[in-house]
């Protein structure tokens, strides 16, 4: 069965909406990525921040109230109208839920015990729901009035990954006929603080594949499409295939050979019925870390021998966690639907000899022409946790 991806709601660092979003990620346009202070005592980092007013929790919905729903509802208030006529069609107990998170509501509850601590009572805005990881679908769930299947999957970095894979078995199984199924995740001081703990956050842009990159930049966003057994009237872009593994090797580094990611890689072209030449551009993971991208070069040319159009969008987004296998899902949705454009590798050029050369994606370059386009994006994750995606026109 096809699971097409028939809307997208998305706010980032790169901007609000399909269309912002889309100007400024083909343009390779970093001005979303900002040094702040006040997250990490005594250090000034780039982060990638959505700024600005966000739209307020609806009444009624209070004790759900954080930023993570914020930014949630930002993007699902973009393509409502979808939704709305979704939930009008097949009736609100056909209508599933499915989102990954690293971070829900963690910021207002730590805020919230540090109140606690000082005072001994808890703030007044204060909810234990907040925090809890199925916050996000809880919320939209309630939102919306709909009564299918709605849970959270958080699996760190591939958790919105995952919860696009785990929407299209909802479908498989008719356990539903649409699925809004994508990721959400806030800057936080708790995620920051413990990134730079690991001595993994770069105070400057990340940089990655350089031989001088210094490590991630953390990011936040919200994703959300509209996945369903039906194509949209205006256009059939799918989730072809889908693969993961679990390759256990540590619980931060990545298993140095790439061995995870490259079957994770190659489930995804088996579920999709393609070769690896099929493939028109890969998004990679690509943080900037020494070790993420060490392994991932050497997994990709594994994978394609003959080279791949790639690069990694983080220097413009940051790395949002349980929002990034969504996000950089929804970058390859974008290139579909806006003239085949692709997202370039922003960096300063310069190669770490110690790692195989992949081929970059220069500004301006376009998906080459193809009977069947087909665009594949990985997300690695702690643990070994590694999915591939890949999103393309609906056979």
């Amino acid at each position: 069965m096809t699971a097409y991806l028939n809307a997208l709601g998305v706010i980032c660092a790169l901007g609000r909406g399909q269309d912002e979003v889309a100007r400024n990620l083909f343009a390779g346009e970093c001005s979303g990525m900002q040094r702040e202070s006040g997250w990490v005592p005594g250090r000034s980092l780039t982060v990638g921040a959505v700024h600005g007013a966000l739209a307020p929790i609806p009444s009624g919905l209070n004790p759900q109230s954080s930023r993570n729903n914020q930014l949630l509802l930002e993007a699902a208030l973009q393509i409502e109208d979808d939704i709305r006529q979704a939930i009008r069609t097949y009736g609100p107990d056909r209508v599933a839920i499915v989102l990954g998170t690293s971070t829900s509501g963690i910021d207002e509850a730590s805020r919230g015990i540090a109140h606690y601590l000082q005072t001994q009572h808890f703030p007044g805005d204060y909810d234990y729901q907040q925090q809890e990881l199925s916050a996000p679908a809880t919320f939209l769930a309630e939102w919306l009035n709909v009564s299918g299947p709605a849970y959270v999957i958080s699996t760190a970095c591939t958790s919105s990954a995952r919860a696009l894979m785990s929407a299209q078995r909802l479908l498989d199984m008719n356990l539903c006929d649409v699925v809004l199924c994508g990721g959400v995740d806030s800057l936080c001081a708790l995620t920051l603080n413990g990134f730079s703990a690991l001595e993994a956050v770069a105070q400057e842009r990340c940089n990655p594949f350089s031989i001088n990159r210094r490590g991630i930049n953390i990011g936040e966003a919200a994703v959300l499409f509209v996945m369903s057994k039906q194509p949209a009237k205006t256009h059939a872009i799918a989730l072809l295939g889908a693969g993961a593994s679990s390759d256990a090797h540590h619980i931060s580094a990545p298993e140095p050979t790439g061995r995870g990611a490259v079957q994770a890689m190659r489930t995804a072209l088996n579920r999709a019925q393609l070769q690896p030449q099929h493939i028109g551009y890969l998004n990679l993971h690509g943080t900037a870390t020494q070790h993420n991208d060490a392994m991932e070069s050497h997994a990709v040319t594994q994978v394609f021998p003959d080279g791949v159009p790639c690069s990694s969008t983080k220097p413009m987004t940051g790395h949002t966690l349980g929002a990034a296998g969504a996000l950089e899902a929804a970058f390859c949705w974008l290139s579909l639907s806006r003239h085949n454009a692709l997202a370039p590798h922003v960096w300063d050029a310069q190669p770490d000899p110690a790692l195989p050369a992949l081929s970059w994606v220069t500004p301006g370059q376009t998906l080459t022409c193809a009977t069947k386009r087909c665009l594949m994006s990985n997300s690695f994750a702690f643990g070994g946790n590694n999915v591939s995606l890949i999103i393309g026109d609906a056979p």
